[in-house]
């Protein structure tokens, strides 16, 4: 990007006029995430809930997170009188600023990264996204301490204590993924996917298959989703960490968790299921189609499959009963951290251990068999129910054939 820049502009403008370009479609994309996060987010629990959810304002609702969005800006912004008045109006936006530098090292296709440069390339972009996307707890906390309130003090607390344990067990499922590809940069481990989806780093051993899994749910934890979401507990906390936030500040904070449930989204896509590969191609779209038409299916893919991901975490949250802290954080220690260093040693023993042979099939099977269960999953969405054999007056399941008051009254 600076390169093309320095057509028109002389050195350092160009440099400032890519940055300034690259920020604000990272800012739109965090933006638009959010957006229509939030709108999946309601319509899911709605559905998962009998109920209808967001329907009046657009099409489908689809309008809704604007709407609240406009009256969050006009909200009045208050601040408790105890309050830390300079931590409390910055910790929202240091909260922010983790989840938006993440999206920096990530590469929505080939060569289409914040930070793709071909002559300094960011070869620690592995690390550099577990770290940014690791620093969010600062602004929570900051947040749950400057507040003069016991609520939101315990949920900056516990956000603390949920981080900084479950991140052990994340970056051991990301270490394993290093080990298979043998390199820290996200757009080559990317690249190493290309292909059939049997190529990607997920089937490459029964190890990194389950390392998945684990990553998955450990990211789950680190973004304050339930059923991790102990930082708010409003059934015990009122709120949590930002009981006492209202208006812009307060939306700052879902703009952040938003974006960093695409940001891992992104991070598990990357280094386990293909990158922007759909796995349906044998060839790199941009290298047989061009670098923008290439570039926009790889685009499309990476955020189909990201979107997916964060639709599975929506899924959990309206489907699985908050845990207790104590519940939280005996999983992620007795559980998770022991099983990822197992994962961990398997992996590296299966690269030196098993022959080459052996490990294609493993990979084949692995690959056959998920590929399986999707079509299963898939073909089952388009089966139609059987109809109730029960009459009209009579409840079906385990009501079958009792007496109802409308049976009673048909007497």
């Amino acid at each position: 990007m600076p390169e093309f820049w320095s057509n028109y502009l002389p050195y350092p403008w160009n440099l400032i006029a890519a940055g300034a370009l690259a920020a604000a479609l990272i800012f739109a994309m965090v933006g638009i995430t959010a957006f229509f996060g939030i709108w999946a987010e309601r319509k899911v629990s709605a559905r998962i809930q009998d109920r209808l959810g967001p329907s009046r304002v657009g099409p489908a609702g689809l309008l809704q997170s604007l709407a609240d969005g406009i009256k969050l800006i006009v909200k009045e912004d208050v601040a408790p009188a105890g309050a830390d008045r300079v931590l409390f109006r910055l910790a929202p936006y240091l909260a922010f600023c983790a989840s938006f530098c993440g999206y920096l090292a990530l590469p929505f296709g080939y060569h289409l990264a914040a930070s793709a440069n071909l002559e300094q390339p960011l070869t620690i972009g592995v690390f550099f996204m577990l770290a940014v996307l690791s620093s969010e707890v600062f602004g929570i906390v900051i947040a749950g301490y400057a507040s003069a309130s016991k609520w939101s003090l315990f949920g900056g607390v516990r956000e603390a204590a949920q981080v900084v344990s479950y991140e052990v067990p994340r970056a051991i499922c990301v270490v394993i993924a290093i080990c298979v590809a043998g390199t820290l940069n996200l757009h080559t481990i990317g690249t190493q996917q290309a292909g059939w989806f049997w190529n990607w780093h997920w089937f490459h051993d029964p190890f990194t298959y389950i390392a998945f899994f684990l990553f998955f749910i450990t990211a789950t934890a680190s973004c304050k989703r339930a059923p991790f979401d102990l930082a708010e507990a409003e059934s015990e906390l009122v709120a949590g960490f930002h009981t006492e936030y209202s208006g812009i500040r307060w939306s700052y904070f879902f703009l952040a968790e938003y974006g960093s449930m695409f940001a891992v989204s992104g991070l598990a896509t990357l280094l386990f299921l293909g990158g922007w590969h759909s796995g349906l191609l044998p060839f790199e779209p941009s290298q047989r189609w061009g670098f923008w038409l290439g570039n926009v299916v790889n685009f499309i893919v990476f955020t189909g499959k990201c979107a997916l991901l964060i639709l599975i975490m929506i899924w959990m949250r309206w489907s699985l009963p908050r845990l207790r802290i104590d519940q939280v954080m005996m999983t992620c220690l007795k559980y998770f951290l022991p099983i990822s260093c197992i994962l961990l040693v398997g992996v590296c023993l299966w690269q030196l251990l098993v022959p080459a042979s052996v490990a294609e099939v493993v990979s084949a099977l692995l690959a056959g068999g998920t590929a399986g269960g999707v079509l299963l999953v898939i073909l089952s969405l388009f089966r139609t129910p059987p109809a109730a054999a029960t009459s009209r007056k009579m409840l079906p399941g385990a009501w079958e054939g009792r007496p109802t008051p409308l049976t009673v009254e048909s007497k």
